[in-house]
């Protein structure tokens, strides 16, 4: 499973096996990422191309014209139709992945039943697990984390030693800063250079108004959108009772004490609009959009996300 051999590998190795167990690893590594529309990258790959070349996959014909080489001429065709017809194949080049990780406060929330001990933790592990898989298909990758500004930008690599600095980028401090996704996300645009996927990992507690001109932004640009959205259980039920405190991760503000009973109805309604929202905003801007629970398995979530995409 290592991505390349010697002291530096097992020592990367080693850091993702922090986040990940070996046998989530293992399953992860069987998946595949391909783009669902062209890309643009500078190596020999597996994805789709704007530009038009050599390829084992023949893209369509065309007239020929004076200049053209004549082993491209599609002889077949020419008996067929008395005409010269060139044959256009579409080239293949490496994908560009961009992780657009949410460090803010809110991320450091826990609950009893998630099965690590914050929705950041459970990101760092599937922003790892995602890298990993990138790299493993020879694609480039790069991460920028983020709260109400840009936190630490690694450009996209595909030398697999480049996994090292997108760990210590997943894994830095968190600040507990308040979150800004439109603004943060609007300011990243002009970093992501050349066409490819780009994945925003949050719970997506924010503006949503301003977080929907920031992905019309990206889109705009050309670029493929995913969206994970990590929750804890507890956000989705509000399952407290009796006399509650609860504390704002991201303001510095006093504590509340609350009865969750007289307030249950309140928060789920707002939450399900909430999810509404941030449905009909991805499926404007032609986003997908995967809901996790921290209660999930990661590599359950990716297989699930995986698979849907190869159905769409």
């Amino acid at each position: 499973m290592l991505l390349y051999p010697g002291k530096k590998g097992i020592r990367i190795m080693n850091r993702i096996l922090d986040l990940v167990s070996p046998q989530q690893l293992a399953r992860i590594a069987s998946l595949q990422i391909l783009a669902r529309q062209t890309v643009e990258g500078y190596f020999s790959g597996r994805h789709r191309s704007p530009q038009r070349g050599v390829s084992v996959e023949f893209k369509e014909h065309r007239p020929y014209v004076r200049g053209d080489e004549l082993k491209d001429v599609d002889w077949k065709a020419f008996a067929k139709s008395d005409r010269l017809y060139i044959r256009q194949h579409e080239q293949e080049t490496n994908l560009r992945c961009t992780l657009l990780i949410d460090r803010s406060g809110s991320m450091m929330y826990g609950g009893d039943r998630s099965r690590l001990e914050s929705k950041d933790r459970y990101v760092q592990g599937l922003a790892a697990s995602l890298a990993y898989l990138m790299l493993s298909q020879q694609d480039s990758v790069g991460a920028i984390t983020f709260d109400h500004i840009v936190r630490a930008n690694i450009p996209p690599r595909n030398r697999p030693s480049h996994l090292q600095a997108v760990l210590s980028a997943l894994c830095s401090p968190i600040d507990g800063a308040e979150t800004d996704l439109g603004a943060a996300i609007s300011s990243m645009v002009p970093k992501l250079k050349r066409r490819g996927i780009v994945v925003l990992v949050s719970d997506c507690m924010g503006d949503l108004e301003s977080l929907g001109r920031a992905v019309a932004q990206i889109r705009s640009q050309q670029h493929e959108v995913v969206c994970f959205r990590v929750l804890d259980p507890d956000e989705v039920d509000f399952p407290f009772h009796g006399n509650v405190q609860f504390q704002d991760l991201e303001r510095q503000t006093d504590d509340v004490k609350l009865d969750p009973d007289m307030i249950r109805s309140t928060y789920l309604k707002r939450f399900d609009d909430h999810a509404a929202e941030i449905r009909e905003l991805c499926q404007r801007n032609r986003v997908d959009l995967i809901t996790i629970q921290t209660d999930q398995p990661l590599d359950h979530a990716l297989h699930y996300y995986v698979s849907t995409r190869r159905q769409r």
